[in-house]
């Protein structure tokens, strides 16, 4: 009897420890299905409806593609671990091959994240370049330059996720039992040392493109509002190229908003670094700062069929599209993969081969 009583308390802390892990996989799941289903979604769209096959398409393409990266590689990785912990405990989970694995997702994460704030950064100067300068914009923004640009930025995002571990043997990566992903890690047994502070490079980095995003929309939403004005104030028609469309006023508020909802979802991983390099330890908000951020990865999507009306038609015309495809077709398959095959090829010779674009 002794032993039941005082066994007792301790079931009821392993019941609720397995529970709270049951729950952190589940919604880990949740994200996983709607980060990887929504992004595929926007990346089909973007890449195989016609009128997308613009600069801001491919850019929009690029952020998808981060998004999508981590949904298939980083989030299933952090499910696998926390499933591996409730089933055979901590004693029991992979340390050396763990470890190796978080050497390569780990900056995967880092890369992605970067990307996706470099690439929100370009969305908004191709915005504003459309708003401040529309007849020079298919002069100033073509096709080449901005993959070009795309290449560049995923090459130079990726080269910063690695630069804290290669300029401090210290500085490792690992899966973080707080975060539930795999991160930057410190010695435990060691005092913040000077040289951590490369770690504060992507907060540094991360609100210096966000405050330059920022104050570009700023720049940008004062001119749409005074074109409005003067356009309402003189009854203005519509008279072709000198003339904003509506759907680039659209883009740019949709552009705004998605550079609000990443500056929101990055501000408490900013605020974890800094702790983190000044020796804090916070475990139960290092988890929230980092799904915070991993969620951001399905607010895009959201973001474009809320606010994005032209991105609603593109899905529409692409579903559409292969409806009355499959109707007009029968059970042939061969033309429906071949057509596919084509939408791929003549995306890859619109990009690199653009006609004076």
């Amino acid at each position: 009897m002794l032993g039941n009583s005082s066994s007792s308390p301790n079931c009821t802390l392993c019941s609720q420890d397995f529970a709270g892990g049951v729950c952190k996989i589940l919604f880990m799941v949740f994200l996983i299905v709607a980060i990887s289903l929504g992004n595929a979604l926007s990346l089909l769209v973007f890449l195989c409806v016609k009128q997308f096959r613009s600069p801001q398409g491919y850019l929009r393409a690029s952020l998808a593609l981060a998004d999508f990266i981590t949904g298939v590689i980083v989030a299933p990785y952090s499910v696998y671990r926390e499933v591996n912990r409730l089933v055979y405990g901590m004693e029991q989970e992979p340390s050396e091959s763990g470890d190796l694995t978080c050497y390569i997702i780990g900056p995967i994460f880092a890369g992605s994240t970067l990307v996706s704030i470099t690439t929100i950064f370009l969305l908004s100067v191709e915005r504003s370049i459309a708003v401040l300068k529309p007849l020079h914009k298919k002069v100033v923004i073509t096709k080449r330059r901005t993959v070009w640009l795309i290449l560049l930025t995923w090459a130079l995002s990726f080269c910063m996720a690695v630069i804290p571990m290669l300029a401090s043997p210290d500085i490792t990566q690992q899966y973080n039992s707080c975060s539930n992903l795999c991160t930057y890690e410190f010695p435990s047994n060691k005092p913040p040392q000077s040289h951590w502070n490369i770690m504060l490079l992507y907060p540094v980095f991360d609100f210096s493109l966000l405050g330059s995003t920022l104050v570009i929309n700023v720049i940008t939403f004062a001119a749409l509002h005074q074109y409005c004005k003067i356009r309402n104030q003189l009854g203005l028609e519509s008279q072709g190229g000198s003339q904003l469309a509506f759907l680039d006023i659209n883009a740019a508020k949709t552009i705004g908003i998605l550079t609000f909802a990443f500056a929101a979802a990055f501000s408490p991983i900013a605020v974890f670094v800094v702790g983190s390099v000044m020796g804090y330890k916070w475990c139960h908000f290092a988890f929230y700062a980092f799904w915070i951020l991993t969620s951001n990865s399905c607010w895009n999507v959201a973001i474009y069929s809320i606010w994005d009306p032209k991105f609603r038609l593109g899905v529409r015309e692409l579903f559409g599209k292969r409806v009355l495809t499959s109707v007009s077709r029968g059970p042939s398959h061969s033309k429906e993969a071949n057509s596919t095959s084509m939408a791929g090829v003549v995306v890859l010779k619109d990009m690199f081969c653009p006609d004076n674009t």
